[in-house]
């Protein structure tokens, strides 16, 4: 983990969308790599307000899988695990995808109970309804349940 200035960004396009007792997170942008950014920031949103984790604290991960949707599975499992192990939340995330390679920054902190207020544990991505799509030329979207 490196701390430094968080780059300046432009805000990722996120959702959040109810399966049954999990959640489902999507990320939106014009390249994959948009959309890979715009659902880690839903994963954020899923467990407390993005808004209130400081961009203070830099880590890097780097993910390799045999196609997208593969790379969205790891790439989301790999925040995850970060989340946990460094007991760290993220508000920002850089990621470049080339081919299925994925080398990304998530800037975040540690974890404020008090502040944060987080709502619930994210255990897991899941298979279900895992997609990475280019729905129209420059709009990419890419999807996921997690378990909760």
């Amino acid at each position: 983990m490196r701390e430094s200035q968080a780059p300046s960004t432009h805000p990722p396009r996120w959702e959040l969308y109810s399966h049954g007792a999990d959640v489902g997170i999507r990320g939106f942008g014009a390249l994959a790599d948009e959309a890979f950014e715009g659902i880690a920031l839903a994963l954020t949103a899923a467990v407390c307000d993005p808004t209130a984790v400081f961009p203070n604290h830099r880590v890097d991960i780097h993910c390799d899988a045999a196609d997208l949707e593969d790379l969205l599975y790891e790439w989301l499992n790999s925040v995850i695990y970060q989340m946990a192990t460094r007991h760290m939340l993220f508000s920002l995330y850089r990621v470049t995808i080339v081919g299925t390679h994925l080398g990304a920054e998530a800037w975040g902190e540690r974890v404020d109970p008090e502040r944060h207020q987080p709502a619930t544990e994210v255990k897991g991505a899941t298979y279900t309804d895992l997609s990475v799509a280019e729905l129209a030329p420059g709009q990419w979207r890419a999807q996921c349940i997690i378990d909760v």
